[in-house]
């Protein structure tokens, strides 16, 4: 058989295997700079080896998590520029297991498309192998499925799978959050993972915008729509790792698709609900022009976006000084935003001394 017919009907049926060949090669050269101590095997076996560290850990546990980038990725294609969506997808994964007290080790992500472009693939897994680097986590391996004929031409689909490691003591998992902790707030960098269908409808279709345009309404001269809408998904991983032992820290909540409404009940037992004080934090010019433009209800906007707020850290009372202490020094900002009070578990909003729901106008 000549080199030329190697897979040449197959190529013919849309899945170019020498091409994907290529484009893996240097994939892996990128994944082998991510690779930490634990890391046992090279790319290219059946499954990725990795002994992890146990060093001080009694009673080790595993965490793992998956997760992807969801619509973000329609924007990265109409912007021509997929650099930064591979380290939104390590970054998410990352804070979806720090929540639980886990400091990673290793990451596997899946590609899906109708046709693989191996430059776009390429930039696609630079940026997951630049997140794994910053977060000191291993690229151990991953998937790249073409599959014409079920994904749309031009459509990618970015997956993340991550496994890290917890001494059982110290998991955190809501148990030790009381009435009277503080929620004290974090900031996002923008939209992060979530929101983008709607914040596409408003932007793109509603307002007829290009990416190219001034966000309306910004003060900020040079905010465009693509920039903003593109802005990488913070790891809170450096900031937050170094206060996962402290006795003061009760609970963590990443602020996802459900935003602050749905996701900090989930580290709150039942009997608590959070109380957040609407004002306390500034939220960031864009959520409100999304809000304006898109004749959003206030209840929904809280919902759907994070609202500036990227991670909640619960946090006792009598450790608020020492926390938001550390997390200054370390360069990050942070807010009270709210209390856990007895009461049926969910969020009540303070809005200017009314409580009731997120819809109180």
């Amino acid at each position: 058989m000549g080199k030329r017919d190697r897979g040449g009907a197959y190529a013919a049926a849309g899945v170019d295997i020498d091409a994907q060949e290529r484009a893996l090669a240097e994939v892996g050269k990128l994944a082998r700079t991510t690779f930490t101590p634990g890391v046992l095997s090279d790319l290219g076996l059946f499954g990725g080896l990795f002994r992890p560290d146990l060093e001080g850990l009694k009673d080790p546990v595993l965490v793992a998590s998956a997760d992807g980038v969801g619509t973000k990725l329609a924007v990265a294609r109409l912007a021509g520029d997929f650099s930064t969506v591979g380290r939104d997808l390590v970054n998410h994964c990352v804070n979806d297991i720090l929540v639980q007290g886990a400091r990673p080790l290793f990451f596997l992500d899946y590609v899906g498309a109708g046709a693989l472009d191996p430059a776009k693939m390429i930039e696609l897994l630079r940026g997951v192998a630049d997140g794994c680097r910053e977060n000191g986590v291993a690229l151990l391996g991953g998937e790249t499925a073409e599959m014409p004929g079920f994904y749309q031409a031009g459509d990618y689909e970015l997956v993340g799978f991550i496994v890290g490691l917890v001494d059982r003591a110290r998991i955190l998992d809501g148990r030790r959050v009381v009435a009277g902790d503080v929620l004290l707030g974090l900031p996002s960098a923008g939209l992060h993972t979530n929101g983008y269908s709607l914040a596409r409808r408003i932007l793109l279709e509603q307002l007829g915008l290009r990416l190219s345009d001034k966000l309306p309404g910004a003060r900020q001269e040079k905010l465009r729509v693509g920039e903003w809408l593109l802005r990488p998904h913070r790891s809170y991983l450096a900031a937050l790792s170094p206060l996962l032992d402290h006795p003061g820290l009760h609970a963590l909540a990443h602020v996802t698709g459900g935003g602050l409404t749905d996701n900090v009940p989930r580290v709150l037992p039942e009997g608590l609900s959070a109380e957040i004080r609407f004002g306390s934090w500034e939220i960031p010019e864009p959520f409100r022009i999304l809000q304006d433009q898109g004749d959003v209800e206030l209840d929904e906007m809280f919902r759907v976006f994070n609202m500036g707020i990227g991670m909640v850290a619960v946090v006792a009372r009598d450790a608020l000084a020492a926390i938001s202490g550390a997390l200054a020094r370390a360069g990050e900002r942070c807010w009270p935003i709210g209390l856990v009070r007895e009461g049926e578990r969910g969020v009540v909003y303070d809005l200017g001394g009314t409580e009731g729901g997120a819809d109180a106008d």
